[in-house]
C-alpha cells in the first residue's frame, strides 16, 4: 500500500493511510464544495489528445529522477478471453518496443546503471497499470532515452508472438508463486466479500486458459483498447529542468492517438446489496484459525476540506482505536494471538469497518468475543476525552516533523501523491496546505466527531463474517448462528466503559548522576567527533545535513549470547524482547506506550550472538527523552511475570500449526542444514519456548548490559554536539561499569564441509523452491569484497537472461552473498528460484553451467560493465543518507577497519576486471562445499522413493 501523504510516513498516523487509497474510489462530494487546489510547486499539464503530466524539481536524491507512467488501466478492463492480458501486456512492455525491439531495453538501461527488478518495474491490479523508472538525471542523453522508453511504453509496444510465447512462461512461473493456501482460500471467499462484482472475476495475474492458449490479435486489442492518451499520465520528479522536461514531454506524447471508436472506461464498483455473507473456509496448509468480521460502506472522497477533515477524524479514531487493542495483547492471559480492528479501504469504492483476531488453537470463540467486546464497547461508550486529546497531540506533533522535513521530501513521496491525484482524484494540496487544515481543524474534533464513526460504521448490514482455519479443524468450527449467537451475548453483556489510566510518575525512578567527558577527538574527513566518557563509553558523533529533524542512533559491546551454555540459549536470545515487552522505570507497556505518543522517536535494545547493544532513532525535540529511555534500558528493566506469561502463551500459539506450512518447514531446514543443525539454528519450537525463564533471562539482560565501559554508541543526522554533549554526560556518562571488557565467543558454527544434497517434500501445489549454496572460508579484504559483489551480479545477469528469458522457466532468479570478518572469515554464496517441479533437474543444470562459464572464461565485459554501472548508480545516493553512515560506521568499528575505506570504493570497483571475477568464481565457488536444497510438493514424494 503506497502512502499518501507527506506526515503518513510517521508511524502514529500510519491508519489513515487506509481511508486515502481504495482502488477505483468513486469521489463523492458531500456538497457542493470546491475542491482543494493542486501543489503550486507541481508543473500539470494535459496535452490535446487527453495525456496528461506532473512535473516536479526535487533535489531529494540529488541528480536522480523518478519518471511513472500511470494507466487507468486494469483487469477488470479485460474482456472474458483477456483474463490476465492486462498483467501480461505490462510483461510485453519490456519484451521489446518500436525503439527498444526484444530485450534491448533491459540492457540499455543496465548500462546506464539501472537495475532491473530493483529499480525498472512495474504492476498491474484491478483499476491501474503502472511503470516505473528511476534514472540519473545528470546525464543528457539517457534522460532523453528513458522519456523515449516512457513513449514506447504509452503505445509502441510490439507484441511479437515469438516473444509472447516466450513470455508465457515467466507469467505463468510468477502465476505458480502465488499459489499455496492464502491463493486457495482466496479464490473460494471472493465472490462473497466482493458481492460477486466484477473484481471476483478478474484477479489480475488470471486464468491459466487463457495465458497458455492466447494469440496476439485477443491481447492486441486490449492494448489498442485501453493504452491510450486519456487514461494516462507520466508523472516525473526529481533533479531536473522542469521546463525543460515539459518541452520535451509535448514533443513526445502529443502525436499519441486515442482510437477511433473509444470503448467507454466503465468505473467498476463493488455493490452494496444490503445482504450478509458467511463463510468458513479451511486449508490443510493454513497454520491460524482466523476470524474477520467486514462492514462495508461507500468510502468517503478526499478532494474537499471538508473531507479531510473526515480523514482527520478517522486517523484519529483509529488511532485511539488500536491503542485498546494492544492493551488487551499485554495481559497475563491475552485472550487471541493478535487482534484489531479499524476503518480501511476496501475496493470497487468501498470502505469498511474491520475487525480481526488470530485465535489462540481451541479458543476461537474467546477470540473473538473479546475483539467484538471492544468494538461494542467503543459504540456504546465511545472514547475518552484524554485519549482524544492524546491523539490529538500525535497528530500535530507528527504533521509539524513533516513539515521540518519538507526541503528533504524523497522524491517517491511525490510520486505517489501525484499517482494518487490522477488515479483517484485524491487531493494533494502540499504539506504547508496539509499543516494549515490540520491546525485549523483538528482543535475542532470533538468526542461526537469521533464517537459518531462507531455508529455510522459498525452496523447489522452489508456484514460479512469469515473464518479461515487448518482443515484438520474444519469439523469443530462454528457455524453462522452460533457465530451469531457469540456477538449477540457479548451485545448483551454488562460492559464497563474503557478507563484510561495515565501515569504521571517521571520516566525513571532515580535521576542519573552525570558523569564527564574525559578525552575528545575529531576526524575533519568525516566531520566525526568521537568522545570517551568517564565510565569508559565512547560516544561517535557525525552531524548530517541530509535530514533536517532525524538523528539515529545505535550501540554495540561484544559478547551476546555466545557467552551462554546452549541450556541458557533460549533465555538469552528471548531476553531483549522479553524486557522490551515489559516496559522500564515507572511504566509499564501500556503506560509507557501512552507516554510516547506523539513523540518522535523510537529505541530498541537488542541481544545478538556476538553484541548487544541499543539501537534508536528521535526527532531533535525528543532527543531527551530517548536519552532517558536508554538509561532506562539498562539500568530500570522490569519484568513482570504476567506480562512474559501472555507473551509465552501467544507465541506458543502462533507455532502450533507451523509444520503445516512448506515455505516454513523449508526455511527452517535451511537454517538447520546451513547451522550444521546446532540447535541454536533450529527453527522456532514449542520445546524451546518452554526453555525460556523469565528470571534467567533477566539475570542475562543485566549481565549484557551491565559494563558500559565496553559499549561504543553512534549517533548521525540533526546533531548539535554542543547541545548533546551534557545530554551525553547524564545519561551516558553516569551507566554503570565495571570495566570488565568481555568479548564474544566464537561458537564455531556454520555450514558443514563438503558436498550436500536435501529434498523437502512439503506443500500440495506444483512448485518448487531451489537453494544452491556454495560456503567456505573467505579472505576477507575490501578488494574481494568488492569483486564478490562484481561475481555475484554477473552471475544474476546471465540467470535472468537465461533461465528467464531464454528457458522461460522462472519469474525472478536470485543471487545473494554474504561476507563476515568476525567470528571468522567466511562467506556464504546463494543461487535460489522458484520453478515448476518437472524443471528443477533442467534449470540446476543450467545454473551450474552458467557458474561453470564463469570459472572458464569469467564474464562478458559488459556484464561487468552492468554491474558496475548499476553499483554507482545505487551507491551514490546511499552517501547522502543517515542510515547508511550508521551502518557502515558501526561495522567498520566492529572489524576494526578504517573509516577512509568508503573513500576508495570507486577505485576499487573501476579496477575490477573480468579475470578477477573468474578467479573468486573459481575459488569461492569451486563446488568443493556445495549445498543443495529443493523444497518439492509432497505428491512427488511417493513417485521419488518408488
Amino acid at each position: 500500500m503506497k502512502k499518501r501523504f507527506y506526515y503518513i510516513r510517521y508511524i502514529l498516523l500510519i491508519t489513515i493511510v487506509n481511508l486515502f487509497y481504495v482502488n477505483g474510489i468513486c469521489q463523492q462530494a458531500k456538497k457542493i464544495e470546491p475542491a482543494l487546489p493542486l501543489d503550486s510547486a507541481v508543473r500539470t499539464g494535459k496535452l490535446a489528445n487527453g495525456f496528461t503530466y506532473y512535473i516536479r524539481h526535487n533535489e531529494e536524491p540529488k541528480k536522480r529522477v523518478m519518471m511513472y507512467l500511470v494507466n487507468k488501466v486494469g483487469s477488470v478492463l479485460e474482456d472474458d478471453d483477456q483474463q490476465g492480458l492486462a498483467h501480461f501486456l505490462e510483461h510485453m512492455s519490456f519484451n521489446g518496443t518500436t525503439h527498444f525491439p526484444h530485450n534491448q531495453l533491459i540492457d540499455y538501461l543496465q548500462k546506464a546503471g539501472v537495475r532491473f527488478g530493483a529499480d525498472i518495474n512495474a504492476y498491474t491490479s484491478f483499476d491501474e497499470t503502472v511503470y516505473e523508472l528511476p534514472i540519473p538525471s545528470d546525464k543528457p542523453e539517457l534522460l532523453k532515452g528513458v522519456l523515449e522508453i516512457m513513449r514506447d511504453w504509452a503505445h509502441e509496444a510490439l507484441l511479437d508472438p515469438g516473444e509472447i510465447d516466450k513470455e508465457r512462461g515467466v507469467v505463468l512461473e510468477e502465476k505458480r508463486l502465488g499459489k499455496g493456501a492464502s491463493e486457495r482460500m482466496q479464490r473460494q471467499y471472493y465472490p462473497a466479500i466482493l458481492n460477486n462484482s466484477r473484481y471476483t472475476v478478474r484477479v489480475p495475474i488470471g486464468l491459466d486458459t487463457v495465458l497458455n492458449n492466447f494469440k496476439r490479435p485477443v491481447i492486441a486489442r486490449f492494448y489498442n483498447d485501453w493504452y491510450r492518451p486519456d487514461l494516462q499520465a507520466l508523472i516525473v520528479v526529481g533533479d531536473i529542468n522542469v521546463d525543460q522536461i515539459e518541452t520535451q514531454i509535448k514533443q513526445q506524447f502529443a502525436s499519441l492517438k486515442n482510437p477511433p471508436h473509444e470503448r467507454a472506461r466503465i468505473k467498476y464498483i463493488v455493490p452494496l446489496t444490503g445482504k450478509n455473507h458467511f463463510l468458513v473456509v479451511t486449508d490443510k496448509e493454513m497454520t491460524t484459525t482466523e476470524a474477520e468480521i467486514l462492514i462495508k460502506h461507500k468510502a468517503p472522497g478526499l478532494r474537499t476540506k471538508d473531507d479531510y477533515r473526515t480523514a482527520l477524524i478517522q486517523g484519529l479514531f483509529d488511532q485511539m482505536l488500536a491503542d485498546r487493542y494492544a492493551e488487551l495483547l499485554n495481559q497475563s492471559n491475552p485472550p487471541f494471538v493478535s487482534g484489531s480492528a479499524n476503518i480501511s479501504g476496501f475496493m470497487g469504492g468501498l470502505n469498511s469497518y474491520n475487525v480481526s483476531v488470530q485465535a489462540k488453537p481451541g479458543e476461537l470463540e474467546q477470540g473473538l468475543k473479546a475483539v467484538w467486546r471492544e468494538t461494542e464497547r467503543l459504540k456504546r461508550f465511545g472514547f475518552t476525552s484524554t485519549e482524544l486529546d492524546r491523539a490529538k497531540i500525535a497528530y500535530l506533533n507528527g504533521i509539524e516533523s513533516a513539515v521540518k522535513e519538507k526541503s528533504k521530501t524523497n522524491s517517491n513521496s511525490y510520486v505517489s501523491e501525484y499517482k494518487a491525484y490522477f488515479l483517484t482524484g485524491e487531493a494533494s494540496p502540499g504539506i504547508e496546505r496539509e499543516y494549515q487544515l490540520t491546525k485549523e481543524e483538528i482543535p475542532g474534533i470533538n468526542l461526537t466527531d469521533v464517537n459518531d464513526l462507531a455508529k455510522t460504521y459498525i452496523t447489522i448490514i452489508n456484514r460479512d463474517i469469515l473464518i479461515l482455519a487448518p482443515e484438520k479443524d474444519k469439523n469443530s468450527l462454528p457455524n453462522e448462528v452460533i457465530v451469531n449467537t457469540w456477538l449477540n451475548n457479548v451485545e448483551a453483556e454488562d460492559l464497563k466503559p474503557y478507563k484510561d489510566d495515565i501515569n504521571a510518575k517521571p520516566l525513571i525512578s532515580t535521576m542519573p548522576v552525570p558523569g564527564k567527558i574525559k578525552s575528545e577527538t575529531k576526524n575533519n574527513e568525516f566531520n566525526i567527533t568521537t568522545l570517551t566518557l568517564s565510565n569508559g563509553l565512547k560516544v561517535l558523533l557525525k552531524p548530517t545535513d541530509f535530514k533536517n529533524n532525524q538523528i539515529i542512533f545505535s550501540s554495540f559491546a561484544p559478547g551476546g549470547t555466545s557467552l551462554y551454555n546452549d541450556a541458557d540459549y533460549q533465555s538469552a536470545s528471548s531476553a531483549a524482547g522479553v524486557i522490551a515487552a515489559n516496559g522500564i522505570g515507572n511504566y509499564n507497556i501500556d503506560e509507557l506506550s501512552k507516554y510516547l505518543e506523539g513523540k518522535q522517536l523510537s529505541v530498541q535494545p537488542y541481544i545478538t550472538e556476538q553484541y548487544q547493544g541499543i539501537n534508536g532513532s528521535s526527532s531533535v525535540t525528543d532527543l531527551e527523552t530517548a536519552m532517558q529511555m536508554i538509561y532506562a534500558y539498562f539500568t530500570e528493566p522490569r519484568a513482570d511475570s504476567a506480562i512474559f506469561n501472555g507473551l509465552i502463551a501467544r507465541s506458543k500459539a502462533g507455532l502450533a500449526n507451523r509444520s503445516n506450512d512448506p515455505s516454513s518447514v523449508f526455511k527452517d531446514t535451511v537454517s538447520a542444514v546451513m547451522g550444521n543443525y546446532n540447535s541454536r539454528r533450529t527453527g522456532p519450537t514449542l520445546q524451546k519456548l518452554e526453555l525460556i525463564n523469565l528470571l534467567k533471562a533477566y539475570r542475562i539482560y543485566k549481565e549484557r548490559f551491565a559494563d558500559a565501559s565496553n559499549f561504543t554508541f553512534t549517533f548521525v543526522g540533526s546533531i548539535d554536539t554542543n547541545t548533546i554533549k551534557p545530554l551525553l554526560e547524564k545519561y551516558l556518562g553516569s551507566l554503570p561499569s565495571t570495566n570488565q571488557h568481555e568479548m564474544g565467543v566464537d561458537l564455531n558454527i556454520h555450514a558443514p564441509s563438503g558436498r550436500i544434497e536435501k529434498i523437502v517434500y512439503k506443500g500440495s501445489e506444483p512448485k518448487a523452491t531451489v537453494y544452491l549454496v556454495y560456503t567456505g572460508k573467505y579472505d576477507y579484504n575490501p578488494d574481494n569484497n568488492v569483486k564478490m559483489d562484481a561475481l555475484k551480479e554477473s552471475l544474476e545477469i546471465r540467470l535472468l537472461e537465461r533461465l528467464r528469458e531464454d528457458e522461460s522457466g522462472v519469474y525472478s532468479p536470485g543471487v545473494e552473498v554474504s561476507k563476515a570478518k568476525l567470528p571468522q572469515q567466511r562467506y556464504n554464496f546463494i543461487v535460489h528460484f522458484g520453478c515448476s517441479p518437472q524443471n528443477v533437474d533442467k534449470l540446476i543444470a543450467s545454473t551450474l553451467d552458467e557458474i561453470n562459464k564463469l570459472k572458464t572464461n569469467g564474464p562478458l565485459q559488459g556484464n561487468v560493465d552492468k554491474w558496475r554501472a548499476e553499483d554507482k548508480t545505487s551507491f551514490q545516493p546511499q552517501l547522502k543518507t543517515n542510515n547508511f553512515w550508521l551502518a557502515y560506521l558501526n561495522l567498520q568499528l566492529q572489524n576494526s577497519q578504517d573509516f577512509d575505506q568508503v573513500n576508495h570504493y570507486d577505485s576499487l570497483m573501476n579496477g575490477v576486471k573480468p579475470e578477477d571475477v573468474r578467479t573468486m568464481a573459481g575459488k569461492y565457488l569451486s563446488g568443493e562445499n556445495y549445498i543443495k536444497l529443493v523444497l518439492m510438493p509432497e505428491y512427488l514424494k511417493k513417485l521419488d522413493n518408488n
